[in-house]
C-alpha cells in the first residue's frame, strides 16, 4: 500500500484496536505517519498493538474501554485529546457477534448486540463530535457489514445493529458535510477475526483478512468515500439482492451463506 502523507501526523481513535481488523487498521494509519489511541477490553493485546504501532515510529496510546458504558467512551476522548493535542480520524470498529433465531425471549440478544454494535458507535461518535465540529475537519468511519445490507438468518440481533450503524452513518455524511467532516461506511463480508474463529462458512463466502479490510479503510478516508462494500463476492451478491431479493434468499439457503460453527 502506497504512503499517503495526507495521513501524516493525525490523530486517530479506533474501537476495538486490540485484534482483528482494529489492530490491522491501527498499523495501517501509522505506516501512513498516523498516530493512534486504541480502545478496547482486551488489554495485554491492546498493549500489544500500541507497542506495534510504535514500532512503526508513530506515537500509540493503549485505552481500556467499554463502549457500551458512555462514560468509558467519554474519557477515551478525552485521554486522547490530552495526550496527542488533537484528533482527527474516529473509527467505529468495535463489535460482538451476537446470534439468535428471531423467537420469543429473543430480546435479550438484540439488547446485547445493540449495546455492543450501535450504542457503543453512537456513544464515540456522540463524544467526538463537539471537537470535530469546532475544527470543521476530521473523518468517522463505521465499521458495519453486508449484515448491514441483506440478513442472514439466526443473525437477527447482528443484522439489526449493522442496519442501525448504517442508517446513522448515512444521516451523518448529510448532517456533517457543511462542517467538512467526511463520513464512511464500510461493509466487509466475513472477516478472519477472533469474533467469527469459530465459524466455518462456503468457499463462496471465503473469509477476508483483516488487513484488506484495513486497506479500503485507510483509502475511503483518504478519498472521503461514502460506502465500501468488499470483497467483489459481497459486491455480486448485494446486486442479486437488488435484483430480486427472492433470489438472494435463495442463494443464502443453496450455499449456506449462513455459515456453521465448528465441530
Amino acid at each position: 500500500m502506497a504512503v499517503n502523507p495526507a495521513f501524516r501526523d493525525r490523530v486517530a481513535v479506533i474501537t476495538g484496536g486490540a485484534t482483528g481488523i482494529g489492530r490491522a487498521t491501527a498499523l495501517a494509519l501509522a505506516q501512513n505517519g498516523a498516530d493512534i489511541a486504541l480502545a478496547g477490553r482486551r488489554v495485554a493485546e491492546l498493549e500489544a498493538t500500541a507497542k506495534a504501532v510504535r514500532a512503526l515510529g508513530r506515537r500509540a496510546v493503549a485505552i481500556p474501554t467499554d463502549v457500551t458504558d458512555r462514560g468509558q467512551v467519554e474519557h477515551l476522548i478525552d485521554e486522547t485529546l490530552a495526550t496527542f493535542g488533537g484528533l482527527d480520524i474516529v473509527i467505529a470498529n468495535a463489535g460482538q457477534y451476537v446470534r439468535s433465531p428471531v423467537e420469543p425471549g429473543c430480546s435479550e440478544a438484540f439488547e446485547q448486540s445493540m449495546a455492543v454494535n450501535f450504542y457503543g458507535t453512537l456513544y464515540l461518535i456522540e463524544a467526538a463530535l463537539p471537537h470535530l465540529k469546532a475544527q470543521r475537519g476530521g473523518h468517522i468511519v463505521i465499521v458495519s457489514s453486508v449484515d448491514g445490507k441483506k440478513g442472514l438468518p439466526t443473525d437477527g440481533p447482528y443484522v439489526a445493529a449493522k442496519f442501525a450503524q448504517a442508517g446513522l452513518g448515512d444521516v451523518l455524511r448529510q448532517e456533517l458535510r457543511p462542517y467538512g467532516v467526511g463520513v464512511s461506511v464500510i461493509f466487509p463480508g466475513r472477516v478472519d477475526t477472533p469474533l467469527i474463529e469459530t465459524l466455518e462458512v462456503p468457499k463462496i463466502s471465503a473469509k477476508t483478512s483483516p488487513e484488506t479490510v484495513a486497506g479500503a479503510i485507510v483509502k475511503a478516508i483518504g478519498r472521503r468515500t461514502p460506502e465500501v462494500v468488499l470483497p467483489a463476492s459481497s459486491r455480486l451478491f448485494l446486486w442479486a439482492d437488488r435484483l430480486s431479493p427472492h433470489l438472494s434468499d435463495w442463494i443464502i439457503r443453496f450455499f449456506r451463506l449462513e455459515g456453521w460453527e465448528k465441530a
